[in-house]
């Protein structure tokens, strides 16, 4: 600063006003970084484990013999940059479905998965395909792996025997948002509505059917083998559909409730 008032004419504190400095900070003198070798450590352990969170480099610090707190290791672990950067997940986000008013047969049809397992803890999946007027059980397909073209083909089945549906309704699983369905069900016209994640009851009607297949039939039963699992889901499907009165339908069975729905609607 002597140089400075001998060149222009300017003392220390003039020199500091004018850039806006304290007096205090011009004349600190910054002491040697006390971290140097616990940083030189830390960057060398990061580099070997960089997985390794801050937390887990500590206690390989103090097996070193390092005694440090960990609030300064992390204050040190941030400013090397050593923490992974975490990639957000992705959200799908779909806009609310309300449930339809139906009116008649065919108008919407449910699908949806349920999870179970066999005896030998083998893992089994059934797809449920529901009626949304009628309640009728259409189908149920029963694997431990069922793939969107397993799907297509058990709709194409029913269609056969029925006519095809206006709507699907379904959630948001692989088997129901890969490529393959969605051009089978544009090919077929037929509108395709997801529910929003996480919002199960937007599609209510077979999830309520699915709690009484649980309830009535997994729950129930101990199955020993896929074969014998299709066998006794099947005839739960029958009893439900032509035996089990449904209370919304007026404690009418499906079957006799789309019995009733025909004249009407022809």
């Amino acid at each position: 600063m002597t140089g400075l008032k001998q060149d222009f004419n300017y003392s220390e504190r003039q020199a500091c006003k004018l850039l806006g400095m304290d007096r205090s900070s011009y004349r600190y003198d910054p002491k040697p970084d006390q971290n140097e070798k616990l940083r030189e450590e830390l960057i060398e352990l990061g580099k070997q484990k960089p997985r390794y969170g801050y937390r887990f480099l500590h206690e390989l610090l103090k097996r070193r013999g390092w005694k440090v707190n960990h609030k300064r290791l992390y204050r040190l672990y941030r400013q090397e940059n050593l923490a992974v950067r975490r990639l957000k997940r992705k959200r799908l986000m779909r806009a609310a479905v309300p449930m339809a008013q139906l009116q008649r047969a065919n108008q919407e049809w449910a699908l949806d998965f349920v999870m179970d397992g066999l005896a030998t803890g083998r893992a089994l999946r059934v797809l449920t395909i529901v009626d949304g007027y009628t309640r009728e059980c259409l189908a149920m397909e029963v694997d431990s792996c069922l793939s969107s073209r397993r799907v297509t083909r058990v709709l194409e089945w029913i269609i056969g025997q029925r006519g095809a549906p206006e709507t699907l309704r379904c959630d948001n699983g692989p088997e129901f948002t890969s490529r393959h369905f969605l051009v089978w069900c544009e090919e077929r016209k037929i509108r395709l509505v997801h529910i929003q994640p996480g919002r199960p009851m937007q599609n209510g009607r077979v999830e309520s059917f699915n709690g009484r297949l649980r309830y009535e039939c997994l729950n129930a039963n101990w199955f020993l083998s896929i074969g014998q699992a299709k066998q006794k889901i099947e005839s739960w499907r029958e009893e439900y559909n032509r035996e089990r009165p449904h209370s919304s339908l007026g404690y009418l069975t499906p079957a006799e409730f789309a019995g009733r729905s025909a004249p009407l609607l022809s």
